[in-house]
C-alpha cells in the first residue's frame, strides 16, 4: 500500500492507496460520482471539467481522479494540462512505488517493471510515456528523448511501446513521402 497525505479539515491526514488504486479502488463514493458525471457530460467542456475539479479536491492525489483528468485535458487538446497532470501522475506512481521523485534517477531494479500484470510500476511507466509524448507535441525534444531512453532502460523489451514513440522523434523534421 502506498502511503498519502490528504488534508481533511485543515489537517494532513495519512491515507493508504492498494496499487489497484489506478483501477479505482480506494476512491470514495462522492469523488467516483464526480467522475461518472463528468463522463456523461464530455461533450460540455464546462459541465465536465467541474465534476472532474469536485473529483479531485475530494481525492487530490487518488490516481483515478489524476487520470480522469488527463484524459480530459488530453482528448480536448489542452497539452500544456495535461503534461502538468502527467508530471502529478509520475509523482503519485513514484510515490506509490516508493521511488525518487525525479523520473531520471530511477533504475530498473527499483520496480517491477518488466512485468506488466504489476499494476503499479505500470502506472508509472504509462505515465512517464504520456510525458514523454506531450513534451515532444510541445516541442520539448530533448525532454521526451531522455523520458524515451528513461523507458527503454527501465522497460527492455518496450511493453509499453517507447518505442513507437522513439520513432517518432527520430522522423522529426523529415518530410512525408508517400
Amino acid at each position: 500500500m502506498a502511503r498519502n497525505a490528504a488534508m481533511q479539515d485543515g489537517t494532513v491526514v495519512a491515507q493508504d492507496f492498494p496499487a489497484s488504486a489506478v483501477l479505482g479502488e480506494g476512491l470514495p463514493e462522492e469523488a467516483e460520482r464526480h467522475l461518472i458525471a463528468a463522463a456523461m457530460s464530455y461533450d460540455r467542456d464546462d459541465v465536465a471539467l467541474k465534476h472532474l475539479m469536485e473529483a479531485r479536491l475530494l481525492a487530490p492525489t487518488h490516481p483515478a481522479t489524476l487520470i480522469g483528468l488527463y484524459r480530459f485535458y488530453f482528448y480536448k487538446g489542452r497539452l500544456a494540462e495535461a503534461l502538468s497532470i502527467a508530471e502529478a501522475c509520475l509523482t503519485r506512481a513514484a510515490i506509490d512505488n516508493s521511488l525518487p521523485l525525479d523520473w531520471r534517477q530511477v533504475r530498473a531494479e527499483d520496480a517491477a517493471f518488466g512485468d506488466f500484470d504489476a499494476v503499479a510500476p505500470r502506472f508509472f511507466m504509462f505515465s512517464l510515456k504520456g510525458y514523454a509524448y506531450l513534451s515532444m507535441r510541445l516541442g520539448s525534444f530533448d525532454e521526451s528523448a531522455d523520458a524515451i531512453d528513461k523507458l527503454l532502460e527501465l522497460d527492455p523489451t518496450d511493453k509499453v511501446g517507447a518505442g513507437v514513440l522513439l520513432g517518432v522523434l527520430d522522423r522529426k523534421g523529415l518530410e512525408d513521402v508517400d
